[in-house]
């Protein structure tokens, strides 16, 4: 019956173009679709470019898909398959399992009698295709169709695995989907049995409770302070010996859901990008049920370069990772980078990425952008936004790379060398805080992250219920992550080794405890003041007087920091505003107790980041995360 079905399906066989053995752009300048000086120029580019000729004409904007497939057939006396029309059979897609499929970006289309017609987009890359299917006793002949033709074809027909393996990726024992309802009440148990014995030994609880203070702040402030000195340190650049190799194809992942008021923003900026258009695979990734962000696309003109993929729904996990695990197949280039729906990189920011993994030691399979603010000047919270984020990123982060230690990635603007994430298992489809996981395990594989001289500017989150929203959910993801990889503490100190278990441990613990225990230090405050406070009991004067002394050595290492930060980021206007610094981290008290209590009851809640309520202040034309744009807001 089956081979019936095949025997009919031959009708729809498209007539083979003449067969033609001149190169494909002389038939494109024979046809009339580009000219003489355009072909020239495109063959001058595919020097440098790792690209090929047509990819690289379409890129300019010189001809479209289709006219590179008519002249492809004309050139090679290939058959064009229409995916659409003629769908590929299941019998025949399960001759070899997706991953063949999607590695080589072909589909077995129709059978002919002996003969396998597969669909493909490069047939100067088939014989890897026929060799693999050598064991199916079938002669194998190519016919042509647009690589997305062929993408759509994959994920229709593999919806369902292909949405599981989104979920699966990652290793059971460093991922978090393995909680069960028993495993979110432990939490909630620590803290009933703290506050049990808090209350029954209230002077042991309070001694305890204040060490646990202390301490974290303590880790917090030698993480940022060796950071700030692994700063200031000169440090010598990779170099590179001989001529700079061809350009690499680059992939970047933009996923959207919700996001009605920022698609024609998103395409402009990225638009800017000064990188060759041939060489860029731009994945805009939507959600399938997500009809606000499909209306919004909906009469937006993707160039050529720009594609989107929709995620199958299955279940009720909806999340970032999730989305982008799925799309992580469909990725064609080398490097693979993550940019948010909200970002606006510089335009030469691919460029600089490329030329520092062409220089960078092999160990380095992942390259962590500096994250900024085009809106610093909307109101008071937006410009503290702008001051953590540029001490963060362009000082503690950038030291921190520097020594070595594991970096918690920013979550956009990261980019890796594909083999190496898809080797990781990609993201943990069940952490709010995938970015930072992803960090801890490409460090506990033996891999490095390098901080790269670039700049991503995105809408700083200047409103306070969205902002501890926001927060909430980053706070919620470090405690996931901190207990997933402290579930085997002795394993995780052998791949990381102690001083990087160190770093963790005064990463992790210290962030977490700086926000969960800052009540107790405001209790200070009453004895700064000659007030009563709890802790009388169990403080001596002397060390009430070392504890001010700490806590002044904390906050000056806070307004050094971000001091260092404005000037790395050449925005000294906010210089001011620094030490008021001190005023806005309390709210996050706040988001650290909401992500607590999510943690117990709902750990895999995404809580979402509304985006498109400021507008740009500046111009971001500037091509080194050391420019900066000239200011058009007051």
């Amino acid at each position: 019956m089956v081979e019936l079905n095949f025997q009919r399906q031959t009708s729809a066989l498209p007539v083979p173009g003449p067969h033609s053995r001149k190169p494909l752009g002389a038939c494109l300048r024979d046809q009339g679709v580009i000219s003489d000086i355009q072909l020239q120029h495109a063959l001058q580019m595919q020097v440098r470019q790792r690209a090929p000729l047509g990819e690289i004409l379409v890129g300019e904007g010189w001809t479209s898909r289709a006219q590179v497939l008519a002249a492809l057939s004309e050139q090679t006396g290939l058959q064009i398959a229409d995916l659409v029309e003629t769908p590929p059979s299941a019998e025949l897609c399960a001759l070899k399992p997706v991953e063949f499929w999607l590695a080589h970006n072909v589909l077995p289309w129709m059978r002919v009698g002996p003969i396998l017609l597969v669909a493909t987009a490069r047939p100067d890359l088939f014989d890897p295709v026929v060799k693999g299917l050598g064991n199916t006793d079938l002669t194998i002949v190519p016919v042509l169709a647009g690589p997305e033709q062929i993408d759509a074809a994959i994920a229709r027909s593999y919806a369902k695995p292909l949405a599981w393996a989104a979920e699966t990726r990652v290793d059971a024992q460093q991922s978090c989907r393995n909680w069960s309802p028993k495993t979110h009440t432990v939490p909630i148990s620590a803290c009933i049995l703290i506050c049990g014995l808090f209350a029954a030994f209230p002077h042991i609880g309070l001694s305890v409770l204040l060490w646990a203070t202390l301490m974290t702040l303590v880790l917090f402030l030698i993480l940022r302070l060796s950071g700030v000195v692994a700063f200031l340190l000169p440090r010598r650049s990779h170099r590179s010996d001989g001529a700079p190799p061809p350009l690499p194809c680059v992939s970047i992942l933009v996923p959207l859901y919700k996001e009605r008021e920022i698609a024609d923003v998103l395409i402009t900026r990225l638009r800017r990008l000064s990188y060759p258009k041939a060489l860029l695979d731009v994945i805009l990734v939507l959600e399938e049920q997500d009809e606000v962000t499909k209306a919004a696309l909906h009469d937006v003109e993707l160039p050529s370069w720009i594609r989107a993929i929709e995620v199958p729904q299955m279940g009720a996990l909806t999340t970032k990772p999730r989305a982008m695990n799925y799309a992580l197949d469909f990725c064609r280039g080398e490097i693979l980078g993550v940019w948010d729906a909200e970002d606006a990189p510089v335009p030469d920011q691919i460029e600089a990425v490329v030329q520092h993994f062409a220089t960078a030691p092999e160990d380095v399979v992942c390259l962590q952008g500096v994250l900024d603010y085009y809106n610093p000047r909307t109101n008071w919270r937006s410009r503290c936004f702008t001051i953590e984020y540029s001490g963060w990123f362009r000082v503690v982060l950038k030291g921190i790379a520097r020594l070595g230690l594991v970096v918690p990635l920013g979550g956009t603007t990261f980019f890796f060398r594909r083999d190496k994430l898809i080797e990781l298992g990609g993201w943990d489809a069940h952490n709010v805080t995938e970015d930072a996981d992803l960090g801890v395990r490409l460090s506990r594989a033996g891999y490095r992250t390098e901080i790269v001289n670039t700049a991503t500017y995105e809408e700083a989150n200047f409103r306070a219920w969205p902002w501890v929203k926001q927060r909430s959910r980053w706070l919620k993801g470090f405690m996931i992550t901190y207990l997933v990889h402290m579930r085997a503490p002795r394993q995780l100190l052998r791949d990381l080794g102690f001083l990087r278990f160190l770093g963790v441990q005064a990463f992790f613990v210290g962030t977490l405890g700086q926000f969960l225990l800052a009540p107790v230090l405001w209790v200070f405050w009453l004895a700064y003041l000659g007030l009563p406070h709890p802790f009388q009991p169990v403080m001596t004067p002397g060390f009430l007087t070392a504890c001010v002394y700490l806590f002044l050595i904390a906050e000056a290492a806070n307004i050094l920091v971000g001091m260092l930060g404005v000037i790395a980021g050449n925005r000294r206007f906010l210089l001011p505003w620094v030490p008021t610094m001190v005023l806005y981290y309390p709210l996050g008290v706040l988001a650290a107790y909401k992500g607590l209590w999510e943690l117990a009851v709902n750990p895999f809640f995404w809580d979402k980041t509304q985006h498109g309520h400021a507008a740009e202040e500046t111009e971001v034309s500037i091509s080194r995360a050391g420019s900066h744009p000239v200011s058009t807001g007051s």
